[in-house]
């Protein structure tokens, strides 16, 4: 986790049994930005074999996907990759290393899609007349707007982004760009918002998936992860 990050997340990861490993942050463009998924790798391979290229038995799985890794602590691995096998119990019940990548993992999108989405809307027994939602990967406001919508084209999918995000004006502009951007100004905490990770200046599949539903836009200051108004108040 990024050092800059709330101390009640790291207490809570740790309080769950999770050893917590903080590092300075990044720009997306450093190899820094690796550490994840690179420890992921790493934690499939014997100790012996740590930082080492073992090109012919890799302890990564296959997972179908360039932007997740996923990586077993068995010993029945596969030089032709490794795939989850229902009849092997120690590949099946090993410890695994795993790196989600939720900006780029279509996963992200899926379960606000199959999940939030529905929820939403059974909730309010389908009386939704709009969704606002700030937007950090991306994956909320494109999955729970993409069902939304497919439930009811009429119902508003709008984007509350904070100060320093630049997906207010590519969804008004067409450019994905933020004044604090500008040279001279550039700094860590671009986004000016008490809810930390909200707002973004980069696109990403989630983001992607999300542009093309997305109604308006406002600017704010700092907005609330998920706002949804109904007809009905919600208990």
């Amino acid at each position: 986790m990024p050092d800059d990050v709330a101390e009640e997340k790291v207490k809570v990861l740790q309080s769950l049994g999770a050893e917590v490993q903080r590092v300075r942050p990044a720009s997306i463009v450093d190899q820094k930005q690796n550490m994840a998924r690179q420890a992921a790798g790493r934690f499939g391979q014997p100790s012996a074999l740590n930082g080492v290229v073992d090109a012919v038995f890799s302890h990564e799985m296959v997972t179908g996907s360039p932007s997740v890794v996923v990586s077993t602590t068995s010993s029945h691995v596969r030089p032709e990759g490794t795939q989850d096998d229902p009849q092997d119990m120690e590949l099946l019940t090993k410890p695994r290393g795993f790196f989600a990548d939720q900006f780029e993992n279509r996963s992200n999108f899926d379960a606000h899609y199959e999940g939030t989405g529905p929820e939403i809307w059974r909730q309010t027994n389908g009386e939704v007349d709009a969704f606002v939602s700030g937007a950090g990967t991306g994956g909320t406001i494109a999955g729970t707007g993409r069902y939304l919508k497919s439930m009811d084209e009429s119902i508003k999918v709008v984007l509350a982004d904070p100060e320093g995000s630049g997906l207010y004006n590519k969804i008004k502009f067409g450019v994905l760009y933020d004044h604090r951007e500008a040279e001279g100004t550039k700094r860590r905490h671009q986004v000016d918002t008490v809810v930390e990770g909200i707002g973004i200046n980069r696109m990403t599949n989630n983001i992607d998936l999300a542009l093309p539903i997305i109604d308006d836009a406002f600017r704010q200051v700092s907005v609330p992860f998920v706002l949804t108004y109904s007809r009905h108040v919600l208990g």
